[in-house]
C-alpha cells in the first residue's frame, strides 16, 4: 500500500538523517565532546557511537540490506535513545534534552511498525 510506504520512508528518512547529522556533530563539534564529558562518558565512546550511528543509518536507509540486519539497527537505535534519555535524566539536564531522544524513539517505532507492514512475508 502506498500510504504505508510513504510513512515508512518519511519516518526512516527522519531517523537516518538525524543519526547521520548527530554522527557528524560527534566528530566535528567540540560542544558535543563537552556534552559527553558532562554525562560522564569517556571520549572514545563518542567516536564509537558516531561510527555505530553511521552504520545503523546506512543499514536503515539502503533498501537492499536484509530485513534481519535492519532489525539489529532498529534495536541498537532503540537502546541508544532510551540510554540517552536516562543519561540526561540522571545528569539533571533540561527537559528538552530528555524529551528529544524519546520523540526520536517514537519516530523509530513508527518506522519499525511500517517496515514490518511492508515486509510481513520476509520476517515471518
Amino acid at each position: 500500500m502506498k500510504k504505508n510506504r510513504i510513512i515508512y520512508w518519511v519516518t526512516t528518512g527522519i531517523v537516518g538523517a538525524m543519526m547521520l547529522f548527530s554522527a557528524y556533530s560527534y566528530f566535528t563539534n567540540p560542544e558535543v565532546g563537552a556534552g559527553f564529558h558532562h554525562l560522564g562518558f569517556p571520549d572514545y565512546f563518542r567516536i564509537e557511537l558516531a561510527l555505530a550511528k553511521i552504520l545503523g543509518a546506512l543499514v536503515l536507509l539502503i533498501p537492499f540490506v536484509p530485513a534481519r540486519i535492519k532489525e539489529w539497527a532498529y534495536a541498537g537505535f532503540g537502546i541508544t535513545f532510551i540510554s540517552a534519555a536516562i543519561a540526561h535524566i540522571n545528569s539533571n539536564d533540561a527537559t528538552p534534552m530528555i524529551i528529544t531522544p524519546i520523540v526520536v524513539l517514537i519516530i523509530l517505532i513508527v518506522s519499525n511498525i511500517y517496515f514490518h507492514k511492508q515486509n510481513e512475508s520476509v520476517l515471518s
